[in-house]
């Protein structure tokens, strides 16, 4: 029996070869001790949130504190912002990480980073070059679904309730990337604190609404019946089996019913909260519900917390909102027996600048683009609740104690499931890439610095 070290030590050796090399490298993970997550809720903060108005309130630094006062939390010395109460009484089910970081001040390869887990690939320095791309990584979902699909014919990601597009630029990070569409997740596109809210959105991002793919799959019925040359080659029958597949999943009642929010009681939807991020979280809990494997709930659309300008006055508001839905989720969740099978991750891309500066012709202040620190809280799924893990420095700048990258995050995130985070997958085009290259955060589940 190899202990791992060795295994590692003979990965490293060309007397066994790349082949031998990749067998012992999966038999050293699959040896790991077995993770418990069955979902995986990313609870993103698209535009980047404030760690120091929410999570690493810096009180002794006038300079930098703001209008928000800090308050204690549940754990002893631990403090919050004064505007996530509700998640200060609940700190001792969570696992605070306040030396996240990274070096992209970018919102859209910053995202990229943040929702599969890997640098996204240089393309340019314009937006455009960073849009959403086929060469771009899979997201957490997509790749579940290529290693691991379902055999219900579900995706295994469900963003919910929008896609992250502004004007022509679509974020990266929201579907399968070098994969390729079939591994896409499936993007809800309604407000389920809408009254309106009726499942019309449900679609794949770049894809087709229920009714018109339905109406799209009668008329290629019709013409594939005259192309049987077509359907008879390799091409073809790629082509057919997605087709299926994309129809057999948007209009899958399972899916359908777990998004049914009509179906909870007055009760439920008031204690999430009546407005978009509680009821976003409560479609999640549906979705747990259903063993879904991945579920993005972006709080808010794109850009929503980026709070360059009013940034006090736009917290003021977002802020409870988070904090009530948040807290009613992990409630939710631990009544019902689930907490311990979901991962929940609250995270943006990055945070935001200690100073508070107004931008070129803007009259109020905010804080902006700030990558070097920034704070992460997880729950759930064996994680160690009741600690702070990491420590900024006096004015929420930068590390004191060792920093987690979002590539770490990604690590965490596929071992949870029982992924080995190391290995290779084959593109559209057969080229190998390896799937993620941080390091499990392990302390998550042992203990950090506090």
């Amino acid at each position: 029996m190899f202990h791992r070290r060795e295994v590692l030590q003979v990965g490293c050796s060309s007397f066994f070869g790349l082949g031998l090399t990749s067998v012992l490298e999966q038999q050293a993970f699959a040896s790991e001790p077995a993770r418990r997550a069955k979902s995986v809720v990313l609870i993103f903060l698209t535009g980047g949130g404030s760690h120091i108005d929410m999570f690493d309130p810096k009180p002794d630094a006038s300079e930098v504190k703001g209008e928000f006062e800090p308050i204690a939390t549940s754990l002893p010395g631990v403090q919050f912002s004064d505007k996530m109460p509700e998640m200060a009484k609940r700190a001792d089910k969570l696992a605070i990480v306040r030396t996240m970081a990274h070096g992209d001040n970018r919102h859209l390869s910053g995202s990229h980073n943040a929702l599969t887990g890997s640098i996204q690939p240089f393309r340019g320095d314009s937006n455009e070059d960073k849009s959403l791309n086929r060469d771009d990584w899979p997201s957490y979902g997509s790749a579940l679904s290529y290693l691991s699909p379902r055999a219900d014919g579900l995706p295994s990601q469900v963003t919910i309730p929008n896609p992250l597009i502004e004007g022509v630029l679509v974020w990266p990070g929201q579907h399968s990337g070098f994969l390729g569409a079939k591994y896409d997740p499936f993007v809800l596109k309604d407000d389920p604190n809408g009254d309106d809210y009726k499942l019309r959105g449900l679609s794949l991002l770049e894809g087709l609404s229920v009714v018109r793919l339905g109406e799209r799959r009668r008329l290629l019925e019709n013409i594939n019946r005259q192309r049987d040359s077509l359907n008879a080659s390799e091409q073809g029958l790629k082509y057919n089996d997605e087709q299926e597949r994309a129809f057999s999943m948007l209009t899958s009642p399972k899916l359908r019913s777990g998004l049914d929010i009509k179906a909870e009681s007055s009760e439920t939807r008031d204690r999430y909260g009546r407005h978009k991020y509680g009821q976003t979280l409560l479609l999640a809990r549906r979705l747990v519900e259903l063993e879904m494997p991945v579920i993005q709930c972006n709080m808010g659309n794109v850009q929503m917390w980026d709070t360059h300008v009013d940034h006090f006055p736009r917290l003021k508001t977002m802020l409870p909102a988070l904090d009530t839905g948040v807290s009613a989720f992990l409630d939710d969740l631990d009544d019902r027996g689930l907490l311990d099978q979901t991962l929940v991750i609250c995270v943006g891309e990055f945070g935001r600048t200690p100073t508070i500066s107004p931008l070129a012709g803007q009259a109020v202040p905010g804080r902006h683009h700030w990558a070097p620190v920034y704070s992460a809280v997880f729950a759930g799924a064996g994680v160690r609740g009741g600690q702070v893990i990491g420590k900024s420095d006096r004015i929420g700048g930068y590390p004191v104690t060792p920093p987690y990258h979002p590539n770490d995050m990604g690590a965490t995130i596929y071992t949870a499931f029982g992924i080995n985070p190391h290995q290779t997958l084959y593109d559209r085009i057969n080229r190998p890439r390896h799937l993620n290259q941080g390091k499990v955060m392990d302390v998550l589940y042992t203990g950090g610095v506090t």
